[in-house]
């Protein structure tokens, strides 16, 4: 598939995310796809924790969303940097609701074959959403 195509299979899952439709995984992606970003314990390998995971996300903040900031895609792989912003209205990781909007910046790189995604890396801003959050103290300021 051209990068032109990948890319569209990205801001896809990216717009049903946004839906809600977390059930756009098994379409998009395989089954047995490698996820090399960090995960919390305890959550499923493969496409079946990337689902998990969103679902959680879903869960704690209700209208949670991704924005696409930044493309480029070369040969099999689309790296997007993104932000995600969303409203702390149920548990995340432990952390009871706090009212709080929190909006955080990820960086993904998906590969493709045969028109489906296979393999992902992503780096997540989670040490900014705790400190929005005021789970974890912002850094002081120097004197």
């Amino acid at each position: 598939m051209s990068t032109d195509q990948n890319k569209a299979i990205v801001y896809r899952l990216y717009e049903e995310i946004n839906k809600g439709n977390i059930a756009i995984f098994d379409e998009l992606t395989t089954p047995d796809g490698i996820e090399h970003a960090q995960r919390p314990p305890g959550f499923a390998a493969g496409r079946e924790g990337t689902k998990q995971l969103f679902m959680m996300l879903r869960s704690a903040f209700p209208d949670f969303s991704i924005k696409v900031e930044d493309t480029v895609s070369e040969g099999d792989k689309v790296v997007n940097r993104v932000t995600l912003r969303g409203t702390h209205k149920g548990d995340f990781m432990g952390v009871p609701p706090t009212g709080k909007h929190v909006t955080w910046g990820a960086i993904d790189i998906v590969r493709f074959a045969n028109g489906k995604a296979v393999e992902h890396w992503g780096l997540i801003d989670n040490l900014g959403v705790m400190q929005q959050l005021g789970v974890v103290p912002p850094p002081r300021s120097g004197s």
